[in-house]
């Protein structure tokens, strides 16, 4: 016994030689990048200088430590995100009230309600009663059960937004996975149920403008520079193909990475029918819940065809549906404390570190940088190398702030070279909407990642296939499909 103890105790007090080299890794460039001297400026094609300022290279440095810690998970990724916070004040990058404003940030605000959503669908039954159902029509092949849930994941992202659906969905795989096996420890089933559901929901939300904000604020750029309206039906002609060719990809994928254990889960059917009948009928609760929500989503999508909502914002909407729960005692306080607050301070973190590189000029100069890169190569490539930027941009910071850096600056490269503006707008909107690198990327990643079935290092692995992938069915449709369907792509 006392043998066994000092061995709990050698192996408790180990050394992590790895945790240690990647903490040190990005400290390493974060001094390397902020000690360094003055950069040079950046110089666009109509010879407009952008300098890189002290902040600005403070942001860069604070950036690069952010990711490296995100992805190799040396501390709580929730833990790192206050990191971004301190260090921005510590090393007057940004002052305090900025810095740290970010962490309540609407979107972040938003995020948090998506996930009270998925609490109540938990905590009413309502998830059990969709899964049971959702399982007994789909039956007892894993490949299906993948399938199933992946199409109903990308199918709701075109009516509402896709962190409100990740965390609607969340608790409905989690009833599933249960079902599959009986603890939550992590399986290849897990592992591709919860990452297939990150990245069809981006796959999904790319289609319609009510998937998410990105489409939106970019075709507002498409106007004001190019004097050209998008219409919602013009963007779902182009995006519908893309998104979905994309879904059924991921599923692909995800049988080559994530092939399940078991191929079939036996009986699944008939002990789905047998569960779903033992609920009973519909609650009480079940009802008032699922009419705060359908109301809360039908005024989210409102608001893009009813003027008299568009100046309601969609952090208020859905934050009266978090207040009601409390109201009606569907929710209470011991609910409230079990909200997962490591993937609410890890959007805070992004939001942060988003916002210090826009305000502090370092994402401009970035984009400003990489897109010159490109200004005289092939109008192919020029349109790639636009669609790369935002894929990697979008992983770090908001989608929505990758597009405003770049968009404009491309749109205004675009006549150098003879490439028109629409597929410009389109290739950059498929891949700010597919974030497959970090969880900081998209909400949908982030609430996956709550469900202990992968880590960070593995999301990004496989993460980087996905991303290959994205980048060549892009290829494809601007070199083929988008001009079939009528898309011009030359001046």
């Amino acid at each position: 016994m006392v043998t066994d103890t000092l061995q709990t105790e050698a192996s408790s007090t180990s050394i992590d030689w790895k945790r240690l080299l990647f903490l040190g890794l990005g400290l390493g460039l974060f001094a390397l990048v902020y000690g360094s001297p003055p950069w040079p400026d950046a110089v666009d094609p109509n010879g407009k200088p952008f300098a890189l300022s002290p902040q600005g290279k403070g942001a860069i440095a604070i950036f690069l430590l952010a990711g490296i810690w995100w992805v190799f998970e040396v501390l709580p990724i929730g833990i790192t995100s206050i990191t971004i916070g301190v260090l921005q004040v510590m090393f007057m990058v940004r002052p305090a009230n900025r810095a740290f404003k970010d962490f309540m940030d609407p979107s972040v605000l938003f995020i948090f309600a998506s996930l009270i959503i998925g609490m109540v669908f938990t905590k009413t039954g309502l998830t059990r009663r969709i899964a049971y159902k959702m399982l007994s029509i789909v039956g007892e092949k894993t490949s299906m059960i993948y399938l199933g849930c992946f199409v109903v994941t990308a199918a709701l992202t075109h009516i509402m937004a896709h962190t409100a659906v990740a965390a609607t969905i969340y608790p409905l795989l989690m009833t599933v996975h249960t079902v599959y096996a009986t603890d939550r420890d992590p399986t290849r089933f897990g592992k591709g149920l919860f990452i297939g559901m990150a990245y069809v929901a981006g796959a999904g939300s790319i289609i319609t403008l009510l998937g998410a904000a990105r489409g939106a604020v970019a075709i507002g750029f498409f106007k004001d520079i190019v004097g050209r309206e998008v219409s919602f039906f013009e963007l779902s002609w182009y995006m519908f193909p893309v998104g979905w060719v994309m879904v059924f990809l991921i599923w692909g994928l995800v049988m080559l990475f994530f092939r399940p254990e078991r191929s079939r889960i036996k009986g699944i059917k008939e002990r789905s029918r047998l569960m779903l009948d033992q609920m009973g009928t519909i609650t009480r609760s079940e009802v008032i819940s699922a009419l705060i929500i359908g109301c809360c989503v039908l005024t989210l999508s409102l608001r893009s065809f009813v003027p008299q909502l568009a100046g309601v914002n969609k952090t208020a909407i859905i934050l009266v549906s978090t207040i009601l729960f409390f109201i009606l005692n569907i929710l209470d306080i011991k609910d409230l404390e079990a909200v997962p607050w490591n993937i609410i301070l890890l959007f805070g973190g992004a939001m942060s570190i988003g916002f210090c590189l826009w305000e502090t000029g370092a994402a401009q100069w970035l984009a400003v940088n990489w897109l010159t890169l490109f200004k005289e190569s092939h109008w192919f490539i020029f349109v790639m190398s636009i669609a790369f930027f935002v894929m990697i941009m979008t992983n770090f910071i908001m989608n929505v702030a990758a597009i405003a850096i770049s968009l404009p600056v491309a749109l205004v490269i675009a006549p150098y070279l003879g490439v028109a503006p629409e597929v410009i707008l389109f290739a950059s909107l498929v891949t700010a909407g597919m974030p497959f690198l970090l969880l900081v990327g998209a909400a949908p990643n982030a609430i996956a990642y709550d469900s202990g079935q992968f880590t960070t290092g593995e999301f990004f692995l496989y993460g980087s296939v996905a991303s290959i992938l994205l980048m060549v069915v892009t290829a494809l449709f601007v070199l083929v499909v988008w001009p079939a369907m009528g898309m011009p792509i030359g001046l």
